[in-house]
Order: structure tokens, then C-alpha cells, then sequence
């Protein structure tokens, strides 16, 4: 999609701070971190959001979810917890519709999260 900002990322047409990549996956730090560790896994293809994402039967999803994971790992939360969450559709939050997880981690994590 031309107009969105991830897509854009994926590119390289917009800078990020590229921290891990795969054939399907890229992830990069958030610009606003809400966490010592606050990375974006998203996949390379254009999703609106998780639902789309998980319609899409093609094991993207468990890709996505890979990728966090080997975040994780590479950031050092893996042992002492961490967070993916999915923000679906604007009342969760979702301000850019290319899906993405947010991988969470450095601090202690409280619930219910907001």
C-alpha cells in the first residue's frame, strides 16, 4: 500500500532501527517506546490487522510470532518475561493498520495493561 507507513519501513524508503529480519518478517524499534525493550514485528506483506493476518493461512502468523520471539531472545527479555500484543481495529488502539506486534520487555509488566 503506497500510503502506509510501515509498508514504507519494509521498503527502506522510511528509516528504522532494523533489529532483526527474516524472508517474511521485519522488526525494528518503536519510536515511542512504552519499555525498555519495544519492538515491532511486522510481516513484510501488507496486513490490515491480526484478524486479516490469521485469515491468511499461509503460517505468517506463526512467522510473525517466530520473529517475536527470536526478539526476545536477542534482546535479552526472553528469560525474565516479556509481551506481544496485537492491537486489532481502532478501539484497541490500532493507529497504523499494517498488523504488528509489539514485543515488550525490560520492565516489570502490570495488568490489566490500559
Amino acid at each position: 500500500m503506497s500510503d502506509c507507513l510501515f509498508c514504507k519501513i519494509v521498503a527502506k524508503e522510511i528509516p528504522a532501527t532494523v533489529v532483526h529480519e527474516t524472508a517474511r518478517t521485519l522488526a525494528f524499534r518503536d519510536v515511542n517506546p512504552q519499555a525498555p525493550t519495544h519492538v515491532l514485528v511486522v510481516p513484510k506483506g501488507h496486513y490490515a490487522d491480526a484478524a486479516e493476518l490469521a485469515q491468511a493461512d499461509d503460517g505468517l502468523a506463526d512467522d510473525v510470532l517466530k520473529a517475536a520471539h527470536a526478539v526476545a531472545v536477542q534482546e535479552g527479555v526472553a528469560e525474565t518475561g516479556y509481551r506481544v500484543v496485537f492491537n486489532t481495529g481502532a478501539g484497541a488502539g490500532q493507529t497504523v493498520f499494517h498488523v504488528h506486534a509489539h514485543v515488550l520487555g525490560g520492565r516489570t509488566m502490570t495488568w490489566p495493561p490500559g
